[in-house]
C-alpha cells in the first residue's frame, strides 16, 4: 500500500534539496520540522531562501516557497525542535521520515522513535566533502545504533561542526533521501535498506554502497528477525 505522509526533520543543507526533489517527484503531503530562522549565511547554500526570508522560521519560508511553485502539495510547517516531548506524536502521524538534521542527538532520537513506531526512515549525514545515507526498515534492517551504537562525544561533534559541509554534497545526499521517500510513497522496494551509501567528493566523485548487517543485541530487534529468516525452511 502506498504511503505518502512524509516528515522532513531539518530544513537546512539536507532538507532543502530533499524538499525540492520531493515536490518535483510528485509528493503530496509533507510536514516540515525545524526550530531555526533563516539567516544570511543560509542564502548561499539553502537556495530556496531569499533576503525577504531572513528572520522568518525556515519551515514557514520553505512552506511559502513550496506553495508558490507546487500548489498541489499539502504542506504543514512546525517551527519546533524535534525532542522527547513531540517525537512520538510527529513520527507516529507519518509514513516515512527523512532525517535531515545536523544534530547527532536528534538523529538517534529519530532512529529510536521510528523503531518504536515501526516507521521507516532514511538517515543522512554530511561532514566536509563526504556524505552518507541509509534507509532503516524497523525490525528488518540495520538501524543507526547497529552502525554507530551511541552518539559521538561532544568533542567529536565539535570537530564535525568545524569541518562544515559542502553544499553540493549535501544536495546529492538530500536528493538520495528524497528518492527513498518516494519509493515508500509508491510502495516500491528501497534502494538503501540494509546498506549505507557513502559519497566522497574529495577526489574524482566516488559512490560506495556497503551492506550493513543488524548488530546482535541491538534493541531494534532486526538481528533476531534476520536469524529467524535464516532458520526458516528452505534457507
Amino acid at each position: 500500500m502506498a504511503k505518502d505522509r512524509i516528515l522532513i526533520v531539518g530544513m537546512g543543507g539536507l532538507g532543502v534539496p530533499a524538499l525540492w526533489a520531493l515536490a518535483r517527484a510528485g509528493a503530496r503531503r509533507l510536514t516540515l520540522v525545524d526550530p531555526d530562522p533563516v539567516e544570511l549565511s543560509n542564502l548561499a547554500r539553502q537556495v530556496i531562501y531569499r533576503d525577504r526570508d531572513i528572520g522568518t522560521p525556515k519551515v514557514e519560508a520553505a512552506a511559502r516557497w513550496l506553495v508558490e511553485r507546487f500548489p498541489d502539495v499539502k504542506v504543514e510547517p512546525h517551527s519546533v525542535a524535534l525532542d522527547e516531548s513531540n517525537a512520538a506524536r510527529l513520527v507516529g502521524a507519518h509514513d516515512f521520515v527523512i532525517d535531515a538534521t545536523d544534530s547527532p542527538v536528534a538523529k538517534f532520537l529519530i532512529n529510536d522513535t521510528c523503531i518504536v513506531a515501526r516507521t521507516p526512515f532514511v538517515y543522512g549525514g554530511v561532514v566536509g566533502m563526504t556524505g552518507q545515507a541509509m534507509t532503516v526498515i524497523p525490525g528488518e534492517t540495520a538501524c543507526i545504533r547497529c552502525v554507530f551504537e551511541t552518539p559521538p562525544a561532544e568533542d567529536e561533534i565539535q570537530s564535525c561542526r568545524e569541518a562544515g559541509i559542502v553544499g553540493p554534497v549535501a544536495g546529492a545526499i538530500g536528493e538520495m533521501q528524497a528518492t527513498e521517500a518516494m519509493r515508500a510513497s509508491r510502495a516500491q522496494t528501497f534502494s538503501l535498506s540494509g546498506k549505507i551509501l557513502t559519497y566522497d567528493a574529495s577526489g574524482p566523485s566516488r559512490v560506495r554502497i556497503t551492506a550493513v548487517s543488524p548488530r546482535p543485541g541491538c534493541g531494534c530487534g532486526a538481528s533476531k528477525q534476520e536469524h529467524r529468516e535464516s532458520q526458516a525452511p528452505g534457507r
